[in-house]
């Protein structure tokens, strides 16, 4: 697993200052209906995939998009010990995207009367209020992540991309997975193809085996990938790079993140 982008996801979730090998996903119920129904969506930061073992995670920046492009609103939202949880009552036919979308800026710098490192977590707003005028060695990074998933009421519609920050793009469509097919993706960074970009997709349920079982692709020179699922189940799909086009002046680079949980069906 990518060390990279779980401690950057999770501390974007939660705040936390330093986390190791963690999973931030989200679990829906169920990612095909046949007709209108209601599903539960689990939201987590974990030791292993889709186990409640470790934290809630956040969700102040849920978005939940309708095939239409209109927003929905959760319902029963909670927010526990171990998982957060919300319910969806899906009526309109077509795919809904769940998305979870964290953003910050943190600094980091050395104080001039203590000589010790200090550290802050703000917005592009008020990150630099935080910094003191005379600190030192001065380091500025801006984030974003996305943690999302998807469910096809009925017949499958087309998902439109926000065209902000590392997102997937479905050449398949997300919810018209098989076992021992190949399904192709694309992953853009603000609209644009994401190349040459390592992507992991892990098998569910890792508490249970001695192996991760990770699937490894690269993606092309227009964002292109491809995996052949090997067997049915839940899957996670992450991806993490960074560039410098950030939108917060005192930032010199951006650290970008993506994570999907999608069902193959048998």
């Amino acid at each position: 697993m990518k060390l990279a982008f779980r401690t950057a996801a999770l501390i974007l979730a939660l705040a936390a200052a330093s986390v190791h090998a963690h999973n931030v996903w989200l679990l829906p119920s169920s990612t095909v209906l046949s007709k209108g129904d209601w599903i539960t969506v689990d939201a987590a930061v974990s030791n292993d995939l889709f186990f409640f073992n470790h934290n809630p995670l956040a969700l102040d920046n849920l978005e939940v998009t309708a095939p239409d492009g209109s927003a929905i609103k959760a319902e029963n939202v909670h927010k526990g010990k171990l998982r957060s949880v919300f319910d969806l009552n899906l009526a309109q036919p077509g795919t809904y995207r769940v998305a979870v979308l964290n953003g910050g800026v943190f600094a980091r710098w050395k104080d001039k009367a203590t000589g010790q490192q200090k550290r802050a977590r703000g917005t592009p707003e008020n990150i630099a209020s935080q910094i003191p005028a005379d600190a030192q060695e001065v380091e500025v990074t801006q984030s974003a992540g996305r943690i999302e998933t998807f469910i096809t009421v009925g017949k499958p519609s087309k998902l439109q991309p926000s065209g902000k920050g590392l997102e997937l793009v479905a050449t398949t469509h997300p919810t018209d997975l098989v076992k021992g097919e190949k399904a192709s993706f694309i992953l853009q960074i603000d609209g644009q193809p994401a190349k040459d970009l390592e992507v992991t997709v892990t098998p569910g349920n890792t508490r249970y085996r001695d192996k991760m079982d990770e699937i490894s692709a690269k993606t092309d020179a227009k964002g292109q990938f491809s995996v052949t699922w090997p067997q049915a189940g839940m899957y996670w799909l992450e991806a993490n790079t960074k560039d410098n086009k950030t939108s917060v002046t005192q930032a010199k680079e951006r650290r970008l993140s993506y994570a999907a949980t999608l069902e193959v069906m048998p």
